[in-house]
């Protein structure tokens, strides 16, 4: 969540719309960068003759089906084209792929998982390392109610409380022996949550868990889909339809 701050101004909106559809958007918004990126910073002229080279040598490769040691001539040649398609293109991946990262972090950050609803049980779970007993105490701010008892003892590494709450931005405090630990979590209908996991790794807590469920945008023959590959089928079209469109080698 690095970038989240610096890319909310833009894109919080989308946060107002289906899942689904703002990651469409955002993968026609990320295909069209990296397509005119990839025109205007590479020899057009030079990409399509690269192409249609390679294009003839997969048809002599084929002519010579019955001739392999011509035909593994023929390949060699091909592969040394191939690649020098390959690194002319690189050079517009360095110009396309930090912004690229930054929207890509900020998709994770708000895309990933099912907010923790109002009104609706959710779950808190501290884990240690392996010598640590003991028992340990939850503290909530108001709007938030523990579930049972707020001390829990220390079992098999972890400990776990039920808790549910209010609308809000609440910071959730554990205390052992003494040592405090804290944990943001947002409680909200929208698109919206903090880091699930904060990693800890002090020699007492290994990490501190919010619980949120993976959000599944599509569901393909029973392959439910998330964020990420929900954005490369669509990417992929778009980035094909593009490349057509504006006449990209």
């Amino acid at each position: 969540m690095v970038f989240e701050n610096l890319l909310n101004p833009v894109f919080d909106p989308l946060l107002n719309l289906p899942t689904i559809l703002a990651v469409v958007i955002l993968s026609f918004l990320i295909s069209l960068i990296i397509t005119v990126v990839y025109k205007f910073t590479t020899d057009q002229n030079l990409m399509k003759d690269l192409k249609e080279e390679m294009k003839e040598f997969q048809k002599e490769v084929k002519e010579l089906r019955k001739e392999p040691e011509k035909a593994m001539q023929v390949q060699k040649k091909a592969m040394q084209t191939n690649m020098k398609y390959m690194i002319h293109s690189m050079k517009s991946t360095l110009y396309s792929i930090i912004p690229i990262i930054i929207i890509f972090s900020w998709m994770n950050a708000n895309f990933a998982y099912e907010p923790v609803f109002p009104d609706r049980d959710f779950t808190t779970t501290i884990n240690f390392e392996t010598n640590v007993k003991g028992s340990i105490e939850l503290s909530a701010p108001k709007g938030i109610t523990i579930s049972g008892n707020p001390k829990k003892e220390i079992q098999d590494k972890e400990a776990k409380w039920v808790l549910n709450g209010k609308e809000g931005e609440y910071l959730l405090e554990y205390v052992i022996d003494g040592k405090k630990y804290y944990k943001e979590v947002i409680i909200t209908e929208n698109n919206k949550y903090k880091e699930p996991v904060k990693i800890v790794k002090d020699g007492i807590v290994k990490s501190i868990q919010i619980e949120h469920k993976e959000k599944k945008l599509i569901n393909l023959f029973g392959w439910r889909i998330g964020w990420l590959g929900t954005y490369i089928i669509f990417s992929i079209i778009f980035s094909m339809l593009i490349r057509k469109l504006i006449k990209v080698y």
